[in-house]
């Protein structure tokens, strides 16, 4: 074991080793995380009522995973903005469904007072519950008009009512929603007027409606401001890299200028995650 020859190699071996084991193993993670994510996103998409493919979903995912990053690195070839870029890629497509789910939440929030009242008027002119809904199915919006037609269709299959409207109360996590399947669910087990009391139900989430409406106006302008003292360094920082490159280079090549990086994102995101809870309020 003296010769250094045999040492180096044995080395080499171990390092090849070591190489290929991160690589098969990383790959195997890789490919089953990819896959796991399209079919999560897959399922969550058809909550939605948009149907895809989920080895199209994870075509895209990987796209973006690769392209990004080197669009980065031919853009800037700073090695910090390419890591930034590849954690990005990682977490987007989580947080893109997130986001598309909130908007269709918000969308049947702002719906479901006028179904309410097209039940209700059904129900006066002497229809029963299941043509009512009919009605809403027919006649209504997206995603309104989508949730209630498939809560006639497990109702046709022979699902209890009470299951049906649970299936529907899983699917859009609202809590104006929990109020209306309450109140469904009471007024046909005690016999309630079921019309008086959807038509009370539509007042109130109307009125609640219109109340963050009003205190979302009120509050736009501080979530401007916050969003304005955010981008003001990064735009700063772009200004100062185009008049004077020379004296932005170590910010962007040296180890302190990384630093000096992490602590104005640090301070910046504190800052915005404040605002932001101060101009938040929930009615």
């Amino acid at each position: 074991m003296d010769n250094p020859a045999i040492i180096i190699a044995v080395f080499f071996i171990c390092g090849l080793g070591l190489i290929w084991m991160l690589l098969y193993f990383g790959s195997r993670w890789f490919s089953k995380r990819q896959d796991r994510q399209a079919k999560n996103a897959k399922s969550d998409l058809e909550d939605m009522f948009i149907f895809t493919d989920a080895n199209r979903l994870m075509v895209i995912n990987v796209s973006v995973l690769i392209a990004l990053p080197v669009v980065a690195w031919f853009a800037t070839g700073n090695i910090l903005i390419v890591g930034f870029c590849v954690a990005l890629a990682f977490i987007a497509p989580r947080y893109v469904v997130r986001f598309i789910a909130f908007r269709r939440l918000r969308l049947f929030e702002q719906q479901l007072p006028d179904a309410l009242m097209m039940i209700t008027g059904a129900l006066r002119a002497g229809a029963s519950l299941p043509i009512a809904l009919e009605s809403v199915a027919n006649e209504g919006k997206p995603p309104v008009s989508q949730e209630f037609e498939l809560l006639l269709r497990e109702m046709r299959l022979g699902i209890d009512f009470g299951v049906a409207l649970q299936n529907l109360e899983r699917r859009v996590p609202l809590q104006d929603l929990a109020m209306v399947t309450t109140g469904m669910a009471l007024a046909r087990e005690v016999g309630a007027n079921l019309a008086e009391t959807l038509e009370s139900i539509a007042r109130t989430i109307r009125a609640k409606l219109q109340m963050e409406g009003k205190i979302r106006s009120l509050t736009a302008q501080g979530k401007m401001q916050g969003v304005v003292m955010s981008g003001l360094p990064v735009f700063l920082i772009v200004i100062l890299r185009i008049m004077e490159p020379e004296a932005m280079e170590p910010m962007f090549t040296e180890w302190y200028g990384w630093c000096t990086l992490a602590v104005i994102a640090l301070a910046v995101g504190v800052g915005y995650h404040f605002i932001s809870k101060i101009t938040k309020i929930d009615v």
